[in-house]
């Protein structure tokens, strides 16, 4: 049903590569989320959680620099172990510290050279902009539900997104004590759809501002789309709630691989949560980002 939407919906959905590791660490901890552009000029939308890893990533990064600059300062005597853990005090640093984060805007545009990021004052919803690129990557764009009355429970819908993290194209430079993407290697990210029907409408701050599905969003599925099967827009994955079910069951004796085991299992209904496609239009338009309906 959604596989000429899959198709369309494809083009203009990316993923969000991120790479972090902690102080002292040179273990490298890879991330995926999603985002999906709404026209022409650079301009996507993805969750503000999603965001604040942007945002992050140049605080973090700049911090960690200042920090190897200090360091390198130190005379390399006595006096350096206590002088570095008082650097470390100063920043703050502690074996679990998130240190550097990176990111990378995988099969959006050829280059560029500035990110905006204007996030949304209420709702788990940001506008991603890039700034200063010679050529697009992804073809076409978003087109928005129009009419918000074709938003009814039962609607069967379908989400885009990457969450599975499994690419390797990262490194660790010793000499720098740099995390980088390493460009010689090809990236692994395939694109994942979940399928669903919407069952109930979520409200906050006295207006409807969310969908629920009968499915979850995965992790790393966090800003990508949600459409039908035309591949027109009703919103976007923004979490997941988790209901208990109360069919728990504790200490059953099951009878496993011929051995009497006592198990336990609490059972829990794992249901998406979207950012409406009314509440992502309204934004668009106060801060005058082009985008289209259908």
């Amino acid at each position: 049903m959604f596989v000429n939407a899959i198709k369309e919906v494809t083009k203009f959905t990316r993923p969000l590569q991120t790479i972090s590791r902690a102080y002292g660490n040179k273990h490298i901890t890879p991330g995926l989320s999603t985002l999906f552009f709404v026209n022409e000029l650079g301009t996507a939308v993805t969750c503000k959680h999603v965001s604040q890893l942007i945002i992050a990533s140049d605080q973090h990064n700049k911090r960690y620099s200042d920090f190897k600059s200090e360091v390198a300062n130190l005379p390399r005597d006595h006096s350096f172990k206590r002088n570095l853990k008082g650097l470390e005090l100063k920043f703050n640093y502690k074996k679990d510290t998130t240190v550097q984060i990176k990111n990378s805007f995988m099969g959006a545009v050829d280059r560029f050279d500035q990110i905006t990021v204007k996030q949304h004052p209420l709702y788990d919803l940001a506008i991603v902009q890039l700034k200063g690129f010679n050529e697009i990557k992804y073809e076409g764009h978003a087109r928005f539900l129009k009419d918000t009355s074709k938003i009814e429970q039962g609607k069967y819908l379908c989400r885009l997104g990457f969450p599975f993290p499994e690419f390797t194209n990262f490194k660790y430079e010793e000499v720098q004590d740099d995390i980088q993407f390493d460009q010689t290697k090809r990236a692994m990210v395939p694109i994942f759809p979940i399928d669903g029907i919407i069952t109930r409408s979520i409200a906050e701050n006295n207006e409807l501002m969310g969908i629920e599905m009968s499915t979850p969003g995965l992790r790393g599925q966090s800003g990508g789309p949600l459409f039908d099967e035309n591949g027109i827009v009703y919103g976007m994955q923004q979490s997941t709630k988790h209901l208990h079910l109360g069919f728990d069951i504790e200490d059953k004796e099951l009878l496993i691989k011929g051995e009497k085991k006592k198990v336990n299992d609490y059972a829990f209904l794992h249901l998406g949560q979207c950012i409406r496609v009314d509440i992502i239009k309204d934004f668009l338009e106060r801060n005058q980002v082009t985008f289209y309906e259908e």
